[in-house]
């Protein structure tokens, strides 16, 4: 049987897609490692072709990757006979041509939903250049994340392209907003009045898996109401970020579609002149905000000229370069049971990247972006404000008193943490880059010279101000030095406040059109144990590769390996709640599998990401673990573990230990 060439191609695409998703090719590399070393133990024959594929099919490996693979014949009716016409079967992958969200149990025809399809992108310019990638390659890929009402959903990844694949359809559900009317049919005008806009936020990452935010657009959806047969399709231009917020990155076509469709639809005249007014309201409410901001800032200047030099941010550019007061960057997150406590929330927050958004060029500092939440999050890095927010964020749905710091650090450059206060009067600061957290006791410059001062304990130099979602303060007292601060908000002498109904007027959750939507977190979907499983493996090929290299042979320790993983979960409880614990049945447990006379190492290192190879050359990097890798001695044993603690939106907590022993020789 022989395909056309483009039915080859859509064959080779599915597998690679599901080779991606099934993580297969993990299971390949394992089977080949084991086949070379039991090939290499027996006899230095090469080992054939034959020989591999009888491996895969014995562990199951051919099966699993056909069994998603399936066959259906075209049903078009022949001119002639009225038969379907003979021809070469087609492969489709049904995950791919039937969004799950599409099937007919999964839709309630009580409910409104709208189906969002995505046909495809084009003229993405950046990518012109770039070749198909064959089956199996390695390429950079684009995943489009949508988030709609507190819905959150993602693309397959696809290879990067001037035209790329993109080819997804996502069932979004459109809820009511009236106190018991959710489960009641929305009609045209009621659907009118949602102005929630669909959050497209387009990644790119690359065969590193260093991740680019290539574009956040805000599609308004109201247009579908227009149209008699409840379903329209257009064209979105969308552009880049940053200092390229005015350069189109792409275009992707899109189709939307009402379920069940309107029995009486909107004149476009009436959605036009709706949108209209949305946009003039909070045109106005803006401009209000903006002449009382500039008299509060004329206030604040009153009271001190060398308050001008203060760090005192009001606005703040987001990804799209549009300016928002930066109250609207915190809101009250609770995050359900994904995250238990706020230290728990804490270390979550300092797993994500830390990255400064890029700027083509040089010249200094760099580009301000405070990303907007989803953005940040599909992203999984951003910069110090971006942790700083998510943070504050997370703190007040914990209940605590929490505020985001806005100053400097020792060194002197800008830099944001969290403050909370505590009932007593404790104030504590939290860096949100590592979850540090470092009580503040103020030092009393009006104290006799012979008085004990407590010594400051925090990295931070100066503060200029502090907010949260409701409460924005300019530090007003004669020094903005932080050992000399007082965190009493409440003193008017102290602090200069902004009225809290200015700021609820453009910051509170719908109060205007031109705030994003904030969404929730997603629980993981990776497995901690087949994650940590698949990463040791893949260490220990790469261990013994390099000490084959060497000319050293490789003998491996299971029980010693077993016994590092007490060790790498007490790092990871130390680094959540700042205790320290079972350090010393590790060290027990070590003195008791290591035989008098014989000399043990450990060394144990942190990761944000679960590359292998990358772990393993920077590792090399380290005097240390060269010389456990590269062991040389009698009796030599290496034991390696791996840990990969999960938390929400896939984010890890990666900790690798190696280990050896071996006999003190005099």
């Amino acid at each position: 049987m022989s395909l056309p060439p483009e039915k080859v191609s859509e064959l080779k695409q599915i597998i690679h897609n599901h080779l991606l998703k099934s993580g297969i090719r993990g299971k390949i590399r394992e089977v080949l490692a084991e086949n070379v070393r039991d090939d290499q133990g027996q006899s230095h024959q090469s080992l054939s072709e034959a020989d591999f594929l009888s491996a895969l099919q014995n562990r199951g490996i051919i099966d699993d990757v056909m069994k998603d693979l399936h066959f259906y014949q075209e049903a078009p009716m022949d001119a002639k006979n009225g038969s379907p016409p003979k021809h070469a079967p087609d492969f489709v992958n049904k995950e791919i041509t039937q969004p799950k969200k599409c099937k007919k149990h999964n839709i309630d025809p009580s409910r409104c939903y709208l189906f969002l399809q995505v046909l495809g992108g084009k003229a993405f310019l950046e990518h012109l250049q770039e070749p198909e990638p064959l089956p199996g390659q390695v390429c950079s890929t684009f995943t489009l994340y949508i988030h709609f009402r507190n819905q959150r959903f993602h693309s397959k990844p696809v290879p990067c392209a001037c035209e790329p694949n993109l080819e997804e359809g996502f069932l979004l559900e459109i809820h009511r907003d009236g106190k018991g009317e959710s489960n009641k049919m929305a009609d045209a005008t009621a659907l009118l009045s949602v102005s929630d806009p669909v959050h497209l936020v387009l990644i790119k990452m690359d065969t590193t898996s260093e991740t680019t935010l290539v574009s956040s657009y805000f599609l308004d959806w109201r247009t579908v109401l227009s149209s008699p047969s409840g379903k329209t399709c257009f064209a979105i231009e969308l552009m880049g970020v940053g200092s390229e917020s005015k350069v189109p990155a792409g275009v992707l076509t899109v189709s939307l579609e009402l379920y069940p469709p309107l029995t009486e639809t909107l004149s476009t005249d009436i959605i036009s002149t709706q949108q209209s007014l949305e946009r003039k309201r909070t045109a106005e409410k803006e401009r209000l905000f903006l002449v009382y901001a500039k008299q509060w800032w004329r206030e604040f200047l009153e009271i001190r000229p060398s308050h001008q030099s203060k760090m005192v941010k009001i606005f703040a550019q987001d990804e799209n370069g549009v300016n928002r007061p930066v109250c609207s960057y915190v809101h009250v997150l609770r995050v359900g049971r994904l995250l238990e406590t706020p230290r728990q929330a804490a270390r979550f927050v300092s797993l994500l990247a830390h990255e400064k958004a890029p700027v083509v060029g040089g010249g200094g500092g760099g580009q301000e972006q405070w990303c907007t939440l989803m953005a940040f999050l599909c992203r999984g890095k951003g910069d110090c404000e971006d942790h700083a927010t998510l943070l504050c964020s997370l703190l007040l749905g914990f209940g605590l008193d929490a505020y985001v710091c806005v100053g400097t650090k020792a060194k002197g450059g800008t830099h944001t943490w969290v403050v909370t206060r505590g009932t007593d009067g404790s104030i504590t600061f939290w860096e949100s880059l590592t979850a540090h957290r470092y009580l503040h006791q103020a030092i009393d410059p009006e104290a006799p010279p012979l008085t004990p001062q407590p010594k400051p304990s925090s990295p931070y130099r100066t503060v200029g101000c502090v907010f949260n979602h409701q409460t924005f303060l300019a530090n007003c007292q004669p020094s903005d030095a932080v050992e000399l601060c007082v965190f009493d908000f409440q003193n008017q002498s102290c602090w200069k406040a902004m009225s809290e109904d200015a700021l609820k007027s453009v910051c509170a959750p719908g109060s205007v059109s031109s705030l994003p939507p904030q969404p929730s977190l997603c629980a993981p979907s990776l497995d901690p144990a087949a994650s940590s499983n698949q990463l040791e493996l893949e260490m220990r090929y790469l261990v013994s590769e390099h000490r084959k290299d060497l000319e050293l042979a490789t003998v491996w320790d299971d029980h010693l390996s077993y016994l590092l993983s007490s060790a790498l979960s007490a790092y990871e409880l130390e680094r959540c709640t700042g205790v320290s614990c079972g350090n010393e049945e590790f060290q027990d447990a070590v003195r008791r599998a290591v035989p008098d006379g014989h000399t043990f190492k450990g060394f144990p290192r942190h990761f944000l990401h679960r590359s292998a190879r990358r772990a393993f050359a920077t590792c090399l990097r380290s005097p240390f673990c060269q010389e456990i890798v590269s062991c040389r001695g009698d009796h030599v044993r290496l034991a390696v573990r791996a840990r990969v603690f999960v938390y929400p939106e896939n984010v890890c907590a990666v900790w690798l230990m190696f280990a050896c022993k071996y006999r003190s020789v005099l």
